[in-house]
């Protein structure tokens, strides 16, 4: 199929490493031309290398701090002067530490806050004057299953991403007469280094060795496996494709059945 992004310009947030990498190089293969943003620049140059060395796509990056006070601005600017607007954005971002809800002192709540909320909302607001000029656009927020069903230990990481559900579904209505779409997409457990360091956080806070907890996770996905990043990306794409249009305000699972819940 093709989704109808040749030539888009996209923005995806985090994409040094994991998932945000995957839906990078995802877009590029449909010939998006993609910004790449992250702290760790050999990653972001190698994936940009291969991105550009093996995709119809374009890559380009910026470094770029989530939880630094002027991240929106360093991005506008990079948006500016590498892609000339932006007509898709994924955002994404790091998660916060594992711990219970007595673990939350009102710190930690606020340091993840002002790097997985806050500037995700700043930086869609300064970009949706762009799509609505053109009168097309694509938001895709990448959180987590825990918004539906809350992870055990992960209570900063439910919260707050808990807070992206009312925000998307308030934008999704308020812009999708502009012709843009805004969805939220929910990952499970896709094998990334984030999954390998929760796993090594769970056998270390339950005494069990990593192949057991590794065994527990397993038994809990209907499908059997963990998820593969490529296919995570797949999805993230096609929610940025023209033949999503009328697809908005949307809480999207890519979890192999995990998520109970109807």
């Amino acid at each position: 199929m093709d989704l109808g992004i040749a030539d888009k310009k996209a923005v995806v947030l985090a994409s040094s490493r994991g998932l945000g990498a995957g839906i990078a190089e995802a877009l590029a293969k449909e010939g998006a031309h993609v910004l790449l943003c992250g702290r760790t620049e050999d990653r972001l140059a190698q994936n940009c290398k291969v991105i550009n060395d093996t995709t119809p796509g374009k890559a380009d990056y910026v470094i770029a701090d989530l939880a630094a006070e002027n991240v929106v601005e360093t991005l506008m600017e990079a948006i500016a002067e590498k892609l000339g607007g932006a007509d898709i954005l994924v955002n994404n971002s790091g998660g916060p530490t594992p711990g219970t809800v007595a673990d939350m002192t009102p710190e930690k709540l606020d340091r993840f806050f002002n790097s997985m909320v806050a500037p995700i909302i700043a930086l869609t607001n300064r970009l949706i004057p762009q799509m609505k000029e053109k009168g097309w656009g694509r938001i895709v927020t990448v959180a987590s299953g825990g918004v539906q069903e809350p992870i055990p230990n992960l209570a900063l990481s439910n919260t707050l991403r808990s807070a992206l559900v009312g925000w998307n579904k308030t934008l999704a209505s308020e812009v999708a007469a502009s012709g843009i779409t805004a969805n939220l997409l929910l990952p499970g457990r896709i094998h990334t280094d984030r999954i390998d360091e929760l796993d090594h956080a769970n056998a270390e806070r339950s005494g069990k060795s990593l192949a057991e907890v590794r065994a527990g996770t397993l038994r809990a996905i209907p499908a059997g496996r963990l998820g593969r990043v490529e296919e995570f990306a797949a999805v993230a794409a096609f929610l940025c494709s023209q033949q999503a249009s009328y697809l908005t305000g949307s809480l999207v699972r890519c979890d192999g059945g995990a998520t109970r819940g109807i």
